[in-house]
């Protein structure tokens, strides 16, 4: 009785491809002709990705140098409330740890903060930039500022006082984001006229 022995080497077993016609060499060995007539090419990617899946991630993560293509990405009436609400209560924290009180470096991060929410702010939700930063200017003098009188009282006497001693401040800020807000409506209105 003869018995065919074939070698193997060490290691799994490899798997004919799927949709074969089951006449691939179940185990790695010496290619004959026919092997190679009836062996099907690879589908298998190389390890690297390809170019394709190159230019898909490069386009991903915003081409080539890595810059962003497009409109910037815009804050909803939300979000511009939640950006002037903490932005302004972090000036005013930072004033007060370091100067022990709301003064120079308050004012200016509330005027910082009003630009910043009225250039980002969705056309859509135009209004919300102006209206928000009042809200949180008037916030963080509520949370922050000194308070002599103890009640409900003193706190709207100190709310009262710390409004009316920081009013430049206020109007500076509000009156900038107004501007930019109005500037932003008539260009995007000039624009639809003129399309």
């Amino acid at each position: 009785m003869e018995q065919s022995i074939r070698t193997q080497p060490p290691g799994p077993r490899s798997r004919p491809p799927a949709g074969g016609t089951g006449r691939e060499p179940a185990v790695p060995g010496p290619a004959s002709p026919r092997d190679a007539v009836t062996a099907r090419p690879s589908r298998l990617r190389p390890a690297g990705g390809g170019p394709a899946v190159l230019a898909r991630l490069r386009r991903r993560l915003g081409g080539a140098g890595g810059k962003r293509s497009g409109p910037p990405t815009r804050l909803t009436g939300v979000g511009t409330g939640v950006l002037s609400v903490v932005g302004t209560l972090g000036f005013g924290l930072l004033d007060q740890l370091l100067f022990g009180g709301l003064g120079v470096l308050f004012g200016l991060g509330f005027v910082f903060v009003c630009f910043q929410t009225a250039v980002r702010v969705r056309l859509a939700d135009l209004p919300s930039a102006p209206i928000s930063g009042p809200i949180s200017f008037a916030a963080a003098v509520a949370l922050l500022g000194p308070v002599t009188v103890p009640g409900v009282i003193g706190q709207v006497l100190a709310l009262c006082s710390g409004l009316a001693l920081r009013a430049g401040w206020l109007f500076a800020g509000t009156g900038l984001a107004a501007a930019i807000v109005g500037a932003r409506f008539l260009a995007q209105r000039r624009i639809r006229r003129n399309r």
